[in-house]
């Protein structure tokens, strides 16, 4: 699963759009039945979420237009399913999410030199999109760096969006002349993405602490709201932290505690949640 990463802190993870539920929804859970959803089984599954009904085919037909969903009958069921292009992107990023790669001084870094044509700068903001999205940060105009583990991701996320033609990709190791970890904190705004995983932990601590306190049966419906709403909250995140080696992080980094959590909460309400969507859909 993906989100569309910007460079700078976002709005608090508890504010999550009907749009971004849709999609988190459809990267859990319609990619293994063919990429499908029924509009009515959506319709239930987003009321656990307090989305009406309204609302959610408002964010359907904006998906739509975005090229994310299509429209789709299956056995006289209206539906929707993923494009390609959104199952590529969904897929690209799994990985970043729900594996959370983190480098080693070892692995170096990874510079990507670009320049785009004036006659073609509406590349210009796809490339910088793209290399934000993949973990980069700024050495200087037209200079991004990248610890060296994504390169291979690099070079695949490049070419698939037509875009390597204006970069230049080097190994790169630091030689001075200042302190590395002060560098790092330069090229990324590590103080801001540490906000934003303390208002992870702070929005669904609580979240956490409620399930492991919990007797009796679980309540399917709300596992599935607080994990659709707990991923919804975190798939931004590590696509904003470039998996820096721990020994470039800022002291008591709060991403580890937030990484932690996050696996904590998947770990306890994957498996009701999945129910939850199974007796809705019909699985």
């Amino acid at each position: 699963m993906s989100s569309t990463a910007s460079a700078g802190p976002g709005p608090s993870p508890a504010a999550a759009r009907p749009r971004a539920l849709i999609v988190t929804i459809y990267g859990l859970y319609a990619r293994d039945v063919g990429g499908w959803l029924g509009v009515g089984s959506l319709i239930r599954l987003m009321a656990a979420l307090d989305v009406d009904e309204a609302a959610v085919r408002s964010s359907i037909s904006r998906l739509k237009r975005r090229g994310i969903l299509e429209p789709e009958r299956h056995g006289g069921t209206a539906g929707y399913a993923l494009s390609e292009r959104a199952r590529s992107i969904l897929d690209e990023g799994d990985r970043r999410i729900f594996q959370r790669p983190r480098a080693s001084l070892q692995d170096g870094w990874i510079l990507a030199v670009f320049s785009v044509p004036e006659t073609e700068r509406q590349h210009r903001h796809t490339l910088r999109s793209r290399l934000t999205w993949l973990g980069f940060g700024t050495v200087g105009p037209g200079v991004w760096i990248a610890p060296g583990h994504l390169e291979g991701e690099t070079r695949d996320v490049l070419e698939r969006h037509g875009l390597s033609r204006y970069v230049d990709l080097f190994g790169a190791s630091y030689l001075g002349f200042r302190d590395v970890r002060e560098e790092a904190s330069t090229w990324w705004d590590l103080d801001g993405l540490d906000r934003l995983y303390a208002e992870f932990r702070a929005a669904h601590g609580p979240v956490l602490t409620r399930w492991r306190r919990r007797r009796g049966p679980d309540d399917e419906q709300q596992a599935f709201a607080d994990y659709v709403r707990a991923l919804t909250s975190w798939r931004r995140l590590p696509f904003l932290d470039p998996g820096l080696a721990t020994e470039l992080l800022p002291r008591d980094w709060t991403g580890t505690r937030a990484a932690e959590l996050f696996s904590a909460l998947r770990a306890r309400l994957e498996s009701p949640a999945r129910r939850h969507v199974d007796e809705v859909c019909g699985g």
